[in-house]
């Protein structure tokens, strides 16, 4: 009898250990946006895929903006462990070191050609991701990253009425991206006004600004901008590139193991390619709405625009190379990047963009 005792405490021991270790670990995440956004949608697909990959070890609480911390708070919160992991544009964090920014969001694609695309191709091959790793230490910041969502090229905006050239838009107060992209407007004389995504409506509504960008046309419909507004601008330089990222305790993702840790990675790469397949259709489907249902008009932007924004952009670059050398080290990697591939790949794109321009007009 005491053999038969031992025999099944033991076997009640091991089956404790055995459950402890793979016990599911639930992470609340809050993001920066409200519940409703493709954003959040994405991510749930990135946290689903990192559930299964883990055999349901890691689990996921999503929560909206403002459920623990506010906004601007997200990243100190995931850093100090308030919350486990958050979500938000890395370009958000660019007033605490400007590096973030060539991350989140590179203003005019670094000057360099670089689209969302070839920009993913720096990350992954071309050492950006092993800069983008420094990027929390060189913020002090106990947290590790995962780039997940691009999002570019995001259209120039929404207008009250056709803009004929620069002089004409400096006449608008716009809302532009926080941070060197919003700031780059200022640069060239337009009005800029940062605020939320949720705050846009009710502005233009109350005519506290004339003119807005968010994204794209998509998460634009969600917002409802087109309700105030009617003349949509696809081609714009602010966000050519813009990237959405997820970030976790650094503390706490150093104790997952080797197998979660590289689900983690997995899911994440996965994600880049997920999201860009997933922004090319419904951007597709909501354009066609726009156009079609809700009495949009699709303009061209002046001219005049372009190298007035990518000089601005440039003198904004290099000032931050001279001022902080890690920004310095990520834009020097990024030029020596374009170097290489954008000769290339802007060429390959050229004669897809005329292809398929030449296929859009005949739609008309």
């Amino acid at each position: 009898m005491k053999k038969i005792i031992s025999t099944l405490f033991a076997v009640f021991f091991l089956m404790g250990l055995f459950n402890s270790a793979n016990a599911a670990t639930t992470f609340k995440c809050q993001t920066v946006l409200n519940a409703k956004g493709d954003e959040v949608k994405m991510l749930k697909d990135f946290t689903d895929n990192v559930t299964k990959l883990t055999s349901g070890s890691l689990k996921f609480e999503i929560m909206p903006a403002g459920t623990v911390v506010g906004v601007k708070e997200t990243l100190d919160a995931v850093d100090k462990g308030l919350i486990d992991c958050g979500f938000a544009w890395t370009h958000y964090w660019s007033g605490e070191h400007p590096a973030a920014m060539l991350f989140g969001s590179p203003v005019a694609g670094g000057g360099v050609g670089i689209d969302n695309i070839a920009f993913l191709s720096w990350f992954l091959m071309g050492g950006g991701e092993q800069l983008y790793d420094r990027l929390w230490k060189e913020m002090d910041r106990d947290i590790k990253g995962f780039m997940l969502q691009p999002v570019g090229p995001e259209a120039l905006g929404w207008f009250p009425r056709k803009i004929k050239n620069m002089d004409d838009f400096r006449t608008f107060k716009f809302r532009t991206p926080p941070g060197i992209p919003g700031q780059t407007y200022k640069d060239i004389g337009i009005a800029s006004v940062a605020m939320g995504g949720g705050d846009i409506l009710p502005a233009l509504e109350a005519g506290t600004i004339d003119a807005a960008e968010w994204c794209c046309p998509k998460p634009d419909m969600v917002f409802g901008i087109h309700k105030v507004l009617k003349h949509y601008y696809l081609q714009g330089l602010h966000q050519v590139v813009v990237n959405a990222d997820f970030y976790m305790n650094g503390t706490k993702y150093n104790k997952l193991s080797d197998h979660e840790k590289n689900s983690l990675k997995i899911a994440a790469d996965a994600s880049l390619m997920r999201s860009l397949a997933y922004r090319i259709k419904v951007n597709g489907e909501a354009l066609k709405e726009l156009t079609t249902k809700h009495g949009v008009i699709l303009e061209d932007t002046p001219a005049d625009y372009f190298p007035e924004y990518m000089a601005a952009a440039k003198a904004t670059l290099d000032k931050n190379s001279k001022e902080n050398a890690f920004f310095k080290e990520v834009y020097d990697s990024m030029v020596n990047f374009a170097n290489v591939a954008v000769p290339f790949w802007s060429g390959a794109q050229s004669s897809n963009a005329k292809l398929g321009m030449a296929y859009a007009n005949s739609l008309k």
